[in-house]
């Protein structure tokens, strides 16, 4: 075994973090758990409470300690305040990544630390290698792998970061659980906006963003319609456009200078792009370029063929394959195999 020994994992009441504070204490490793208050709401439309309550039944169960900490005040200023300018700039940040990055493994490992806690753990399908360098590889779950989410993490927070199940595929997870008794064995995995729960994304930006007024053209400049806000419509979009008849549309275009939303129907070619640049990067490994590599411009997405190079001080990505809906402010994560090699976050303005 490692010879660290004290971790704090984050339990979020969910079985996957569960499973991985049962693994290390079933190891060796001298355990507790933290449980990380980033948003609250009156309603029950924001999870927070019974996750709290179902984390902490799962830490009596394991005999393990038990924190709180309470970040709602930076989970605001880091993450919230971050999408809503993304999209006041009419691009489409990522909280999930960004939560990550902030917080999961930027406040709460800081906490952990100064508590003199020597790792911290979550319940991650991906991998920390560290051989002659350390390196983030894939979950080996091909269903649940979420280096994607993770490919911002610095080589510091990685460095202390263990993910127990990485190794594991969500049924063996589900078998451990149910075999060790865990009182939240059976409990379905959320699918809600990181910490703020079941809310409707459209109103949820809308009741911190100001809505201006515009129209929604087709390729040809004919008006169809008014939009309420260019900022809640993404590039691909299908639903919620509010043209009705004919065939489906899609947004293909976001017109900032006349505040147009752009529709045509999915074989549209301004759809697809062979390229996009990427900046704010974040190295993991070493590389030089140009660079053929696998890029994912989205979550859950086939890697995609790449070559990476640099014209004028801008990092380009050059698709063999045309992309869809490439979209400005996600993140794009590049890969060698099955390791993560760095992150950026994508514009289409060279």
């Amino acid at each position: 075994m490692t010879s660290w020994k004290k971790v704090l994992v984050w339990l979020s009441g969910g079985v996957d973090s569960a499973v991985s504070a049962y693994l290390l204490k079933k190891q060796g490793y001298d355990v507790s758990a933290g449980f990380m208050i980033n948003y609250l709401t009156e309603d029950d439309s924001c999870p927070t409470r019974l996750d709290m309550a179902i984390a902490r039944e799962v830490a009596e169960y394991l005999e393990i300690p038990f924190f709180t900490f309470d970040f709602i005040e930076e989970y605001e200023k880091r993450v919230l305040r971050y999408i809503f300018e993304g999209y006041k700039k009419w691009l489409t940040p990522n909280p999930d990544v960004f939560c990550n990055t902030w917080v999961k493994f930027d406040l709460f490992r800081e906490e952990a630390l100064s508590y003199w806690y020597d790792m911290v753990a979550t319940g991650h399908y991906a991998r920390v290698v560290s051989e002659t360098e350390l390196s983030l590889f894939r979950g080996v779950d091909p269903e649940k792998d979420q280096s994607y989410f993770l490919s911002a993490l610095t080589r510091e927070q990685l460095k202390q970061t263990l993910f127990p199940i990485g190794h594991l595929h969500k049924t063996e997870v589900r078998k451990i659980a149910l075999e060790a008794g865990l009182p939240n064995a059976g409990r379905k995995d959320s699918q809600w906006l990181c910490f703020v729960g079941k809310v409707d994304f459209a109103s949820f930006l809308k009741s911190h963003i100001s809505p201006e007024k515009g129209f929604i053209r087709d390729t040809e400049g004919n008006i169809l319609g008014e939009h309420d806000g260019a900022f809640q419509y993404t590039i691909g979009q299908r639903k919620g456009i509010g043209v009705g008849g004919g065939p489906a549309l899609y947004v293909v275009e976001k017109d900032v200078d006349t505040n147009t939303i752009i529709v045509g129907d999915e074989t549209e070619e301004r759809l697809f792009r062979t390229e996009c640049a990427v900046s704010d990067l974040n190295w993991i490994a070493d590389v030089s370029f140009p660079l053929e590599c696998t890029t994912m411009i989205r979550y859950r997405q086939k890697p995609q063929k790449s070559r990476v190079v640099e014209k004028g001080g801008i990092l380009m990505v050059e698709f063999l394959d045309p992309q869809r809906a490439i979209t400005p402010g996600q993140v794009c994560a590049f890969y060698n195999g099955e390791r993560v090699l760095w992150s950026g976050i994508i514009s289409l303005k060279f």
